[in-house]
């Protein structure tokens, strides 16, 4: 069965004794660790802090599936950290910012290139994830281009089907290009909202991030199509909805809908 965890960022407040109570008390033992500032491991300290929070984190039923860490990719700190606190993967995202799409693919290229010295050297994955927008890749066939030269165990595919929905791109299709190259699959889900009226001048659409059942990517859809190719690995819940105040029901919701997808 995929293991099934969820990504820990609407919950940075929280020590971590009281989140991993609070993550088993929504049903899930494996979490996605944010290794961020006003986080409880910050990238400055995360040498001294992974270790020791992974140790905790599994002292109260928690295991850590994967870090996203603000640390460059170059920096060993973050390779000995993982390897540390037994930590086997970071999932990364490559911004566009003011580059052409071609430009910054090849700086994100050259990033990870820096990285794999320091993947094989410790055994490290890094999980690039496909996101809606200006970053790279912004879909499934930018996600094979830049990946599809790398070694799987040390660089491989985060899929987000929600923002592959955001870009128009089908489910089955992004799944039969990206299959070869996954390590995770992220769910959450999202349609584009309009919020200028019917009259305006010109139309205005803004991302509405909702449950599972709710958005442009079809769930059933998805798992049915991860059956199909016999994925039998993580699956990340990413906790991301606009009305943040419900996020604790919505996610309860959403891990019942997936399990009941995947029974």
């Amino acid at each position: 069965m995929n293991p099934l965890a969820v990504f820990a960022k609407p919950w940075k407040s929280l020590p971590l004794p009281q989140l991993a109570a609070h993550i088993r008390s929504l049903g899930f033992d494996w979490i996605e660790l944010p290794v961020r500032a006003g986080f409880p491991v910050e990238p400055q300290h995360i040498e001294r802090d992974l270790p020791a929070a992974v140790k905790l984190l599994a002292e109260h039923g928690v295991r850590v599936l994967n870090v996203t860490a603000d640390v460059p990719l170059d920096d060993e700190r973050l390779y000995s950290a993982c390897a540390a606190a037994g930590v086997a993967m970071n999932r990364v995202m490559f911004r566009q910012r003011d580059l052409d799409y071609w430009a910054a693919e090849a700086k994100a290229r050259r990033k990870l290139d820096s990285a794999l010295p320091l993947c094989e050297r410790y055994g490290l994955q890094i999980g690039v994830q496909n996101h809606s927008g200006r970053f790279v890749p912004v879909n499934e066939m930018g996600l094979y281009q830049l990946l599809k030269d790398y070694d799987r165990r040390y660089v491989a595919a985060v899929w987000d089907p929600a923002h592959n929905a955001l870009e128009g791109i089908d489910s089955d299709a992004a799944l039969d290009i990206v299959a070869p190259l996954l390590c995770v699959v992220n769910l959450k889900n999202a349609y584009w909202r309009r919020v200028s009226g019917p009259e305006a001048e010109r139309a205005k659409w803004r991302i509405y991030w909702t449950s599972g059942a709710q958005g442009r990517a079809s769930w059933p859809r998805v798992i049915a199509k991860l059956r199909a190719i016999g994925y039998q690995g993580p699956i990340c819940f990413s906790a991301e909805y606009t009305d943040e105040a419900r996020v604790d029901e919505l996610i309860v919701q959403d891990l019942a809908f997936a399990r009941g997808l995947l029974a």
